[in-house]
């Protein structure tokens, strides 16, 4: 079928394109065209008037965990579900991230390589989903962060095997444990070294033989140095930055993946996640936004991503995330693009998403309002279209909200 949006605000996320009253046109096979006003087709079109809308590129939510369930401690509770619960829990988590406009997540760690599973089952048709970046199984050092979901491999051999084994496996990219972390119970601090550069080196150079990325878990400032030193592609987290490390991604041209709201969900729920997570987030809470802001100063590129999956980090808060990162200092354009075109970038795919202009895969959000003016309109999408057809969920418009 073709659609036609008219008499809406077109925010292109390709440079400062913006049509105020413009049209869009496009179908399954992609977007014929986008401007002011569109060549209309002979045969049957489908109008939508989008007076007082805006559209936008579809969302991109660069840190997820489809099978994670949110929960106040997700790995426990991760290590007792079987690859049949985590499977069911994705399959919902993808309804929820695509009634909140996000039709393309990048999965950074799942337990049995479900999102790899998960991601084929919905580019066969078999269920509705995101479009998923998938990382399978984490590599992690023996008893590293996240080791309940994860390969674990100590050395450079062990981690090259592991990298393979997880490219043999359909994963899309890699991800790396640089550091150790705040839900995984251990005597270390949140930022102590794991992986070192030698064998995260290692996973990188698997990864460009083959055209992959890298994501690294990383809180500690000398675990960031050795991560972009060792060549990833993204930063997660980056709690601890210093100008050092900050200038050392600007050179490589590594992307920062901030997860802002992620700890800010559980810094309030003492009794009720494990103390450990709030002994080690008290360490380092007040520094993450100053990391923020110094990547950003910088000018190092900033992909937006929530760490779905986390406690209390249900599907669909990436609004409050770019709202977090406009209340830090980002400009709402600049958020938008964090959303779109950058985070398309950091996965090598803006030659088919993150932008709307002809040629692109056709993933659009309509809202009302401009994002522009006020970014927290995005968290109540009136259409969402993947691939040029309309996601009709029941939770459309029912985005949790977040204080």
């Amino acid at each position: 079928m073709t659609y036609l949006l008219k008499n809406i605000r077109v925010i292109t996320c390709n440079g400062d394109d913006i049509f105020e009253n413009g049209e869009v046109l496009f179908s399954e096979e992609g977007i014929t065209e986008a401007g002011i006003s569109v060549k209309k087709p002979e045969g049957a079109v489908t109008e939508i008037d989008g007076t007082g809308k805006t559209v936008i590129p579809g969302l991109i939510d660069s840190h997820v965990h489809l099978g994670m369930d949110a929960s106040p401690d997700p790995f426990a509770k991760m290590k007792d579900d079987g690859p049949e619960e985590i499977a069911f829990k994705a399959v919902k988590q993808g309804y929820e991230f695509l009634a909140a406009g996000i039709t393309t997540v990048r999965n950074l760690g799942t337990r049995y390589n479900a999102d790899i599973k998960y991601s084929r089952a919905v580019k066969e048709g078999l269920i509705e989903g995101p479009r998923v970046f998938a990382a399978g199984r984490p590599i992690v050092m023996t008893g590293g962060h996240g080791h309940v979901m994860a390969v674990e491999a100590d050395g450079p051999d062990e981690v090259r095997k592991a990298a393979r084994q997880q490219f043999k496996a359909g994963a899309d990219l890699l991800k790396v444990m640089a550091t150790a972390g705040v839900l995984t119970e251990s005597n270390e601090g949140p930022g102590g070294i794991q992986l070192n550069e030698e064998e995260l080196r290692c996973a990188c150079e698997e990864a460009a033989n083959l055209s992959k990325t890298v994501a690294a878990h990383t809180i500690g400032t000398e675990g960031i140095k050795n991560a972009v030193r060792a060549g990833v592609t993204t930063i997660e987290h980056a709690y601890l930055l210093d100008e050092e490390g900050v200038q050392l991604m600007v050179q490589m041209g590594t992307y920062l993946v901030p997860t802002l709201l992620a700890p800010r969900l559980i810094l309030d729920k003492q009794g009720i996640v494990p103390d450990y997570m709030l002994n080690k987030l008290n360490q380092i809470v007040d520094d993450h936004i100053n990391s923020f802001q110094l990547a950003l100063e910088a000018g190092v590129p900033i992909a937006a991503g929530t760490d779905a999956g986390t406690p209390f980090n249900v599907p669909g808060l990436l609004a409050d995330e770019l709202a977090l990162m406009v209340y830090c200092g980002m400009s709402p354009a600049e958020a938008l693009r964090s959303a779109t075109i950058t985070a398309a970038k950091a996965v090598k795919a803006d030659s088919k998403i993150g932008t709307i202009e002809a040629g692109k895969t056709a993933d659009l959000v309509v809202v009302d309002g401009d994002p522009l003016t006020d970014i927290s309109i995005l968290k109540n999408p009136v259409h969402v279209f993947k691939d040029g057809r309309p996601y009709q969920g029941t939770a459309l418009n029912k985005v949790p909200e977040v204080q």
